[in-house]
């Protein structure tokens, strides 16, 4: 059975990285499975992160790449809503997705906003502080290898997903 391809949006909190995620679900040339952050965050009790955050954030991740890979395994395209940020728990981040997913296509797709629009747009949703985003790009994991590159202050939701599908579809 062909493995399914897995592609890993990565960028700061709000970068775009969901909006893009929608805009390719909306499309009916490509199907794929989504595994998220956010979503595999729930999976763990409010006292649990209060607690401890990164160590079971970072467990949670590293179940979410086995996901992702099992999904894959069984034919199907996955994309991760994510970001590569080197904390406790899940260092050496990127290695270690790299090492998960040795065996699986992945392409890792920079979800790219500058800094100054991700804090108005941090402002504006109200569930983020205004200097999250400048704090992730802090921690994002050195010399990622990017398959692509797509810009969401000059790039609506769907114009990233038509770049994303037309350069690695």
């Amino acid at each position: 059975m062909e493995k399914g391809r897995i592609l890993f949006l990565n960028g700061v909190t709000s970068s775009g990285k969901t909006s893009i995620v929608e805009a390719l679900q909306a499309r009916k040339d490509v199907f794929f499975y989504v595994v998220a952050n956010d979503l595999f965050q729930e999976m763990i009790g409010e006292d649990y992160l209060r607690e401890n955050y990164w160590k079971y954030l970072g467990e949670v991740i590293i179940m979410m790449y086995h996901t992702a890979k099992l999904f894959s395994d069984m034919g199907k395209n996955v994309l991760i809503d994510g970001i590569l940020v080197e904390r406790e728990g899940v260092a050496p981040h990127y290695e270690r997705l790299l090492s998960i997913l040795k065996d699986n296509p992945l392409d890792v797709v920079e979800v790219y906003c500058p800094p100054e629009i991700c804090r108005e747009r941090n402002i504006a949703r109200g569930d983020r502080y205004e200097s999250q985003s400048d704090e992730q790009a802090a921690l994002m994991a050195p010399d990622i290898r990017y398959s692509l590159r797509v810009d969401t202050s000059i790039h609506s939701p769907e114009e990233c997903a038509e770049q994303i599908i037309r350069n690695l579809f």
